[in-house]
């Protein structure tokens, strides 16, 4: 059966994997962007998820398109990367509105809907680093960390109502960004993964999938890693 999916941040990289492998699936899928570029067949709608209004008007409209959301991958984030002590108030602050206040934002509003519907599948797309750590990311980290927290907090509160809520912890990723990176700079980094690769977004993408599907109905709070096994014990 067709479900009503949101993905946030889901016009690049991981984001827009998960999205066409949710419309792959045939499922009805809107995406959050802040300026556009879903895939082809998603429901492409502009909103910042720092802010209220536009979060609560994309509601509006994905549930008058697609109905109640059924699964929601909250999977927007920034970085503003930089050495503690360098890091200002505005570094710390914009990463926090975006990844954590952000996402508890859209889960909340997602939630309402669930709880009308007495089922859903809530998942947040956290990091390696939130456990690991990362030098020049406390913001980030923090901000990852915190929706382990967020995520098994909500796996009590909404459980009674068939409602799962999950983590996906990538680590390194193959995308773009990584793509720029000198040779050797990749490969000290591929030298700490046990499977000597960087994740392809595919990677990321099926275990959403997963999480979203039948085989998973009694998985929740669960923190899944997709980091070929460089966080492991963590």
């Amino acid at each position: 059966m067709s479900r009503s999916v949101l993905v946030t941040g889901g016009n690049r990289g991981i984001g827009r994997a998960i999205a066409q492998a949710f419309l792959d699936q045939g499922d009805k899928v809107a995406v959050t962007t802040r300026d556009g570029g879903a895939p082809e067949g998603a429901l492409d709608v502009r909103c910042d998820i720092t802010d209220q209004e536009q979060v609560d008007a994309a509601f509006k409209l994905i549930e008058a398109e697609h109905g109640p959301v059924e699964v929601l991958v909250a999977n927007a984030g920034v970085t503003r990367d930089t050495l503690l002590l360098r890091m200002s108030e505005d570094d710390w602050d914009s990463v926090i509105a975006t990844n954590l206040t952000g996402t508890f934002r859209v889960a909340k509003r997602a939630a309402k809907g669930m709880l009308r519907l007495r089922r859903g599948r809530i998942i947040l797309i956290s990091s390696v680093v939130a456990l690991l750590g990362s030098p020049g990311q406390v913001n980030y980290a923090a901000s990852k960390a915190g929706l382990v927290g967020m995520a098994r907090s909500m796996a009590r509160e909404l459980g009674s109502r068939s409602i799962t809520t999950n983590v996906v912890a990538p680590g390194f990723v193959a995308t773009d960004m990584t793509d720029v990176l000198p040779d050797e700079q990749k490969a000290a980094y591929q030298s700490q993964i046990p499977l000597g690769r960087f994740a392809d977004v595919a990677d990321v993408a099926g275990a959403v999938t997963w999480l979203a599907g039948d085989g998973a109905a009694y998985v929740t709070g669960a923190v899944i890693p997709v980091d070929g096994g460089l966080g492991m014990g963590h």
